[in-house]
């Protein structure tokens, strides 16, 4: 099933490269001239698309330091912070937007957003943003899901933790209010992910169920899950992003740096290309390495009348004369006339 979405003028589907998508979170580390150097260095990756997230601390939680409000987790990267502080250090400043935005559409690269409500996603059409993103711990979030549909631009939902059932809710709410296209994202929702712990058969069991594009949200270190993913029809890659992981930041160690990226881009469209169709026999390139096949050749100079042997015929390279299948059947048979050494068998020199 191929079901082309286009963003920003760029189409996404089975048909295409993969889509590759720098998430910047908060890996500015609150510096605009950080963010807009992360910006510059996506685009010099050849990765397609940017994205950062639009919520403050008070749209996410509430400034409390205690019980569920605090990360008591010892295994958390976030562990000993409390919710608010956490968002307070990874959130985008939205008066840094525009100048995140237009920096990336002057370089060419596709800049959006993960709204985390209302006020994001108004904010976020005040921008012209040209799709919208919907993270793992918000796909259950019917109302925003509703309000981000209903600006009828594609629509990206990770579908971590997410129940089938879950699914199935969230992706007939976004079609109800007005989404047509839509790219479902599988995520594992844990920092880093495993390997092990990422059931990319999903991928194309989801594409199956939900009739939509499907990609992958990848959070696990280096490019092979992602490479991987693209033989199974992800048409979507996220990965974030950072300028260097020993520099800090709430999500760099398990962001990808500028070469990894790099790589990335071009490994994922390389495992895209050699897709291909179901094929058998030469193709059109491999028509001149027929020639390296063997095949029967005589081996001896032989005088008219003489019999073929398995000291005067034997199947060698280059592929020129009869296939070998015929060595048995030939054997004991004469040659019609003088034959040189080197001469490729072919039925006009048997009598």
């Amino acid at each position: 099933m191929n079901n082309v979405v286009k963003i920003a003028g760029r189409s996404v589907g089975l048909g295409h490269a993969p889509f590759i998508i720098a998430e910047m979170s908060g890996n500015h580390n609150q510096s605009l001239e950080r963010a807009l150097e992360i910006v510059d260095a996506a685009a010099k990756t050849g990765a397609h698309a940017l994205k950062i997230q639009t919520y403050t601390p008070d749209t996410m939680t509430l400034d409390l330091d205690e019980r569920e409000f605090h990360i008591s987790d010892l295994k958390s990267l976030w562990a000993g912070a409390s919710l608010y502080k956490l968002y307070g250090e990874a959130y985008t400043p939205w008066e840094w937007h525009k100048p995140i935005f237009d920096r990336a559409r002057e370089l060419g690269i596709i800049a959006f957003s993960t709204p985390f409500d209302d006020t994001a996603v108004d904010f976020l059409e005040s921008l012209d943003a040209p799709c919208y993103k919907i993270a793992s711990f918000e796909n259950t979030d019917l109302p925003l899901i509703r309000r981000v549909a209903a600006t009828g631009k594609p629509l990206i939902i990770s579908t971590g933790m997410a129940t089938v059932a879950e699914l199935d809710e969230t992706v007939r709410v976004a079609r109800d209010s007005g989404c047509m296209d839509l790219v479902l994202l599988k995520c594992t929702s844990t920092y880093p992910a495993m390997p092990e712990n990422t059931n990319i058969l999903t991928i194309p069991h989801m594409r199956e169920l939900f009739g939509c594009e499907v990609g992958l949200s990848d959070h696990t270190m280096g490019i092979g899950v992602s490479v991987a993913s693209v033989a199974l029809g992800a048409t979507v890659i996220e990965k974030h992003f950072t300028l260097n992981r020993a520099e800090g930041g709430v999500d760099s160690s398990f962001s990808m740096e500028p070469e990894e990226m790099a790589q990335l881009v071009l490994e994922t469209e390389r495992a895209w290309q050699a897709l291909g169709r179901v094929s058998y026999g030469p193709t059109e390139v491999e028509q001149k390495s027929l020639q390296f096949r063997r095949s029967l050749y005589i081996v001896q100079d032989l005088k008219a009348g003489e019999v073929l042997t398995r000291d005067n015929v034997r199947a060698i390279r280059p592929g020129l004369g009869l296939p070998t299948k015929y060595l048995e059947p030939l054997l004991g048979k004469s040659v019609r006339l003088d034959v040189k050494k080197g001469t490729a068998l072919g039925w006009g020199l048997i009598k």
